[in-house]
């Protein structure tokens, strides 16, 4: 059995639940503080507009404050979603690349959004945690790209970073994917609100959206 079986089966009574208190929350999005130098804060405007829009478009009752927590914190085990974000360079102590590939293989879910420049590091670090796995590409009819939104040709191009098209990448365990990497994009920057990067709605619309699928598959896959 999952170690999140439990707290799904508490989400879905809460999901479900038209006289669950407004005032409380039922998913809050958290965010790892992580070492090496790279900016793990970057975009937490970001996290906290999509949080708002999670709220709005969905029946998930969301905190609209993020959580910041480093792996070693124990209330990661709490955390169904967890995220890194960031330009630069990440570097995980042996500690955490073993806390880091428990919480995956007991049900944890990961979203690692490249901001442009996090690529190698990741990659490095990845490797650390699932020496065996490399990130294979998601197919496009994978329920990532349909389970609440529609994206039939894969994650949606937010900011052109490199030429060419996005690409979502993943780590499996068991069969489930664990790890979901969007390259080439930037989803999280399509979060801020117009005046930050000056994206166009229907960019800043298919973040939302794809946003909300990754939020969604974790927490019922």
């Amino acid at each position: 059995m999952r170690l999140f079986k439990l707290l799904f089966i508490i989400f879905l009574v809460c999901f479900a639940s038209s006289s669950y208190p407004a005032d409380r929350a039922n998913f809050v999005f958290t965010v790892i503080k992580y070492g090496g130098g790279g900016d793990w804060y970057n975009g937490l405007s970001g996290v906290r507009h999509f949080l708002k829009q999670l709220n709005k478009q969905t029946n998930i009752k969301a905190s609209l404050e993020e959580r910041v927590l480093e792996l070693t914190n124990p209330e990661l085990f709490y955390s169904p979603f967890i995220y890194i974000n960031g330009h630069g360079n990440i570097k995980l102590a042996p500690k955490e690349v073993l806390i880091l590939r428990n919480y995956l293989e007991h049900g944890g879910f990961l979203f690692i959004n490249d901001d442009y420049g996090l690529d190698e590091f990741i990659r490095r670090e990845m490797k650390r945690v699932f020496p065996d796995e490399d990130f294979v590409e998601i197919p496009f009819d994978h329920p990532i790209y349909h389970n609440f939104h529609d994206f039939p040709n894969g994650l949606p191009k937010i900011h052109e970073h490199h030429g060419g098209p996005p690409h979502g990448y993943g780590i499996y365990h068991e069969g489930r994917l664990a790890v979901f990497y969007d390259y080439n994009t930037d989803i999280a920057d399509g979060w801020e609100t117009e005046e930050v990067h000056h994206d166009p709605p229907q960019k800043r619309e298919a973040a939302i959206r794809m946003g909300i699928n990754i939020v969604l598959y974790a927490l019922t896959h």
